[in-house]
């Protein structure tokens, strides 16, 4: 019995002794299935040819797969002093990791921003005992390798512990979220690509598919504004290597709306 993983979108799929037919991450019109059609990857397969990298970006602890693999986000480490969220996940988990982790005080908890980021995100709770997922409940129907430490939350916010609280703000998906993390210096907001950082990283945009290049609209964007309202943020950490917006997140936050609103009027 193997816990393959889809080689297009790197989702770890429930055990099987063969890999299932199809994926349906990579079927949903968010995605899409590999032109070559659908293939599977084992984990020790994906270890042979690739290695997970840790690096320090803009002073956060980040966790990527080299060379680039399946959709090539990033994961975060949020440190508070009420314990350790790993946010977002990538396929891999190794020894150096997670020790890693548990030399800056363990992992208390993993959340992740939306499906395309599930990944193997049961092995890497595991590497932790156990740790629960939180994922919100609107977007249960994604969930590929179903878990007992996976915690399907229901509602707008959910705190964490006291410097971390869960947002839902749709739009990508239904139950797309970002965290919002109380830290010295300044609060952030680490965003996957709900709130997608972009190449200016002075904006933010958003789409309902990013390769699909299906917009949201304008309902949904203002719904996300208005999820993000309530909190104060200096910094947007996004989904890929280096790009965040560093100093004025909030102002860029509305800007970006603003354009965006325009832009499709």
């Amino acid at each position: 019995m193997t816990c393959f993983l889809c080689l297009q979108c790197g989702t770890q799929f429930a055990a099987s002794e063969a890999p299932p037919k199809r994926c349906p991450i990579c079927e949903d019109e968010r995605q899409y299935v590999r032109w070559e059609g659908q293939a599977w990857i084992t984990a020790d397969e994906l270890a042979a040819k690739h290695r997970l990298v840790m690096k320090e970006d803009a002073g956060v602890l980040a966790f990527g797969i080299e060379p680039r693999f399946a959709i090539g986000q990033r994961a975060l480490l949020a440190q508070t002093p009420h314990g350790n969220v790993l946010w977002d996940c990538v396929s891999m988990v190794t020894d150096e990791a997670v020790a890693e982790i548990k030399r800056r005080g363990g992992l208390a908890a993993i959340a992740i921003s939306h499906s395309h980021y599930y990944s193997v995100m049961v092995d890497w709770s595991e590497a932790f005992g156990g740790v629960p997922i939180y994922l919100h409940a609107d977007d249960r129907q994604w969930i590929m390798r179903p878990h007992p430490s996976i915690v399907s939350w229901e509602g707008e916010t959910k705190a964490i512990n006291p410097a971390l609280t869960l947002i839902r703000c749709g739009g990508h998906f239904t139950g797309g979220q970002v965290l919002h993390w109380k830290r010295e210096g300044g609060d952030v907001v680490l965003a996957g690509d709900i709130l997608q950082v972009t190449q200016t990283r002075r904006h933010v945009s958003f789409m309902y598919s990013y390769p699909n290049y299906i917009p949201l609209n304008a309902r949904a964007v203002q719904r996300i504004a208005a999820a993000m309202d309530p909190f104060a943020f200096d910094d947007i950490y996004g989904a890929w290597w280096n790009q965040n917006i560093i100093g004025d997140a909030k102002t860029a936050l509305a800007i970006s709306v603003a354009r965006y609103l325009a832009a499709i009027a």
